[in-house]
């Protein structure tokens, strides 16, 4: 499957300032931008800052940035699902997964995080897939934001939904272990129906077992 990566921009007024969401971004450029010190949700910045520096390299890898000026303050990641995933297994080369989505707690509840996920959907190529993303509370930053895993899940749902991703249902053990945990997704207007199929498949793996 050939990958297409096409740049889209806009710019969101908040009341710390206006920021720029755009890309996908290409590697070298993430490389000369600062990665502020309170993306920290995942690993430590610098290390961070590397890590979607090497997915932005990816054939089907995907970057969309929040930038102050210079400086990166939120980003989300699109890629291969993990090999050791339930959803990688079919081995399918429309289906990518919405890895990472992070915000500094400066900019949370300002609509950055809606608008990342509608900038990331503005590039008709994404109507070739199937994106996922799996939310699992233990990532979720209850204590810095306050909010209890309930409310945290419709905080995030709403995020979601802002870029066409819906609930589905599955069987999969890690989602299934907590009722908080989701699996959200967007089936692109071209994907076809084999695939679409293939996803149910992976979504109830465990269906026939007894």
């Amino acid at each position: 499957m050939i990958h297409t990566k096409k740049y889209n921009a806009t710019e969101l007024e908040t009341e710390h300032g206006t920021v720029t969401i755009e890309g996908p971004i290409p590697s070298e450029v993430i490389a000369d931008l600062e990665f502020h010190e309170d993306l920290v949700s995942f690993r430590a910045p610098a290390q961070q800052h590397k890590a979607i520096i090497e997915i932005a390299k990816l054939p089907e890898g995907r970057i969309i940035i929040v930038r102050d000026q210079n400086t990166i303050v939120g980003y989300c990641t699109f890629l291969y699902p993990d090999p050791l995933e339930r959803w990688s297994q079919g081995n399918m080369k429309n289906l990518i997964e919405l890895g990472a989505i992070e915000v500094i707690p400066k900019y949370r509840g300002t609509g950055v995080g809606k608008t990342l996920l509608r900038v990331s959907m503005m590039d008709d190529a994404m109507e070739d897939y199937i994106t996922i993303t799996t939310e699992y509370y233990w990532h979720w930053d209850l204590k810095g934001t306050g909010l209890n895993v309930w409310e945290y899940r419709k905080v995030m749902e709403k995020m979601m939904q802002a870029g066409g991703l819906e609930y589905y249902a599955t069987d999969d053990p890690e989602i299934s272990s907590h009722p908080a945990n989701c699996l959200m997704a967007k089936i692109g207007r071209r994907v076809d129906n084999e695939s679409i199929q293939q996803f149910d498949q992976l979504r109830f793996m465990n269906r026939f077992m007894y």
